[in-house]
């Protein structure tokens, strides 16, 4: 077994530390962002993954340039979220576990994007940690199918799985054991980070991406100049009423290329609720719009 550092942040980086440790490798430190304030008071509140790093009894430190010293033969890095700079990586060699199939979306945001995308298929890759952003070498990945219904919460918990099974597979034989890792191929895209205007929804756009990134679980638009949230919605690619993009007929909201079904939203300031519920609430005036303030 292997003597490792782990890099990593948030709740999707505890369940690959826990099967490291499950598995018989000896972690030696856990490298996380600092402590944050929360709210007015005196508390702050720790990264998921120094939580758990505390409750396994594993030193932890906010300070990357600890790594160096730490004694390890190898750091496994899972949704860190920082640059690791040369100086680093040349006295400490490391593996990233990445959530899609490389050269396919490098970057922050990876799995919102193959939703987005509406890839079909997607993954996880076990590659080298090198300076350039998700560059390096591979070691293994493995395939998983994307359907076009799957909401964000749900695929990331499928991906996190399948790594935490690929990596101790990956570290099965320790580090000198390490399979050949190979050079990445195809054409690679960008996984950017969202902001808020990626999940606006554009009600000129088709139903299908609207759906997409309703998906993601933070999808919103206006009702009545307040923001609405759109929680769940239900394609209706064949509903076209020939009514202009965002026209709201009961619960179905036209779109530029179809219709959806408004299913769960949250008005502002308020709890989740049905649609059915909300529009209870509201009394829509006749084809009245959404996204029109």
């Amino acid at each position: 077994m292997a003597r490792l550092a782990y890099l990593g942040t948030p709740e999707a980086a505890v369940a690959p530390l826990r099967a490291l440790v499950a598995a018989g490798h000896d972690v030696m430190l856990c490298i996380t962002r600092p402590d944050r304030r929360r709210g007015r008071g005196s508390g702050v509140t720790s990264s998921p993954v120094k939580v758990a790093a505390t409750e396994l009894g594993i030193p932890v430190s906010h300070a990357m340039e600890d790594v160096v010293a730490a004694d390890v033969e190898l750091a496994i890095v899972v949704a860190y979220g920082r640059i690791i700079p040369t100086s680093v990586l040349d006295r400490v060699p490391m593996l990233n576990l990445h959530f899609s199939l490389l050269p396919r979306w490098r970057g922050a945001a990876p799995v919102e994007r193959a939703i987005l995308a509406g890839d079909h298929e997607t993954g996880v890759c076990v590659m080298k940690v090198e300076e350039g952003l998700d560059t390096g070498a591979v070691y293994a990945r493995r395939v998983i199918a994307l359907d076009n219904e799957v909401e964000l919460t749900a695929l990331r918990e499928q991906l996190v799985g399948v790594g935490c099974e690929l990596l101790v597979e990956v570290l099965a034989d320790g580090v000198d054991g390490l399979p050949v890792p190979e050079e990445q191929h195809g054409a690679p895209t960008t996984a950017a980070k969202l902001g808020p205007e990626d999940l606006h929804l554009d009600w000129d756009a088709s139903a299908a991406q609207v759906h997409r990134i309703v998906r993601l679980g933070r999808a919103w638009t206006t009702y009545q100049g307040k923001r609405l949230r759109v929680l769940k919605v239900e394609e209706q690619v064949d509903v076209d009423r020939g009514d202009p993009p965002g026209t709201l007929r009961g619960a179905s909201v036209s779109t530029g290329q179809g219709s959806v079904l408004l299913l769960e939203v949250q008005p502002e300031s308020r709890k989740p609720m049905s649609a059915t519920e909300w529009l209870r609430g509201v009394h829509p005036r006749e084809s009245e719009h959404l996204g029109s303030d």
